[in-house]
């Protein structure tokens, strides 16, 4: 090979290197600035409550898409506090303990604390918080669905022994909100979460948020 042909080579990939580099870097600002714009736009609202769909998928498993309809669920919002009703139960947090009701068993358990964010689940109380720490990101590919322009993000966990192999987050271009969350599991598990509803700033009283535990007991719950 002559020297010549040998350095156009050498030239040629550190070109295409920084082309790359630099479409990527581009990528991820643009990611980025998305995610912000969303999180702007729901730190604005007093409230939110969400209606949405989940459904599960593992080809390898046997559960293939619409083998059974999809789990719904609905989520009230203030700042930290929740009341979140899905899978028959009703999760509150009240900013400092988790109540998890179960009508099912007539069982309560109490947590000092949250659900744990590293634990391989988005739950619905995490979608509008989980991507800002602990992912990687870039743009993926808009999808028009519904009449609705959705700009889906990949995400890509930063610590590599996660149980989320990745994510896809499918926002809506034109108001900023979270539509549809795509995450993919270490054991080949294919998690849908699609928000079917959204409304912000209603009138809701501040007891959604409250545990009365004497109504319970009265009610011959268990309650830990």
């Amino acid at each position: 090979m002559k020297k010549t042909d040998k350095m156009n080579k050498i030239w040629f990939f550190v070109i295409t290197l920084i082309v790359n580099t630099s479409a990527f870097s581009q990528q991820k600002e643009e990611a980025r600035i998305l995610l912000d714009d969303v999180s702007t736009t729901m730190k604005s609202y007093n409230n939110m409550t969400l209606d949405f769909s989940t459904s599960l998928i593992n080809e390898e498993a046997g559960i293939n898409e619409n083998d059974e309809l999809p789990t719904k669920g609905s989520i009230t919002l203030k700042g930290e506090k929740y009341n979140l009703k899905y899978l028959g139960n009703t999760f509150i947090f009240n900013g400092l303990k988790l109540f998890v009701i179960n009508y099912d068993e007539k069982e309560i358990m109490i947590n000092d604390q949250d659900f744990e964010e590293d634990d391989g689940v988005i739950y619905p109380s995490k979608l509008l918080t989980f991507y800002k720490e602990g992912y990687n990101y870039s743009m993926g590919v808009i999808k028009n669905i519904k009449g609705r322009k959705i700009q889906f993000i990949n995400l890509t966990p930063i610590d590599t022994e996660s149980e989320i192999v990745k994510v896809n987050l499918g926002i809506d271009i034109k108001t900023r909100h979270i539509y549809k969350l795509i995450q993919f599991g270490d054991n080949g598990t294919k998690t849908i979460l699609t928000i079917d509803q959204f409304k912000s700033n209603q009138n809701i009283s501040n007891e959604l948020f409250q545990f009365d535990r004497n109504s319970y007991e009265k009610l011959g719950y268990l309650i830990d």
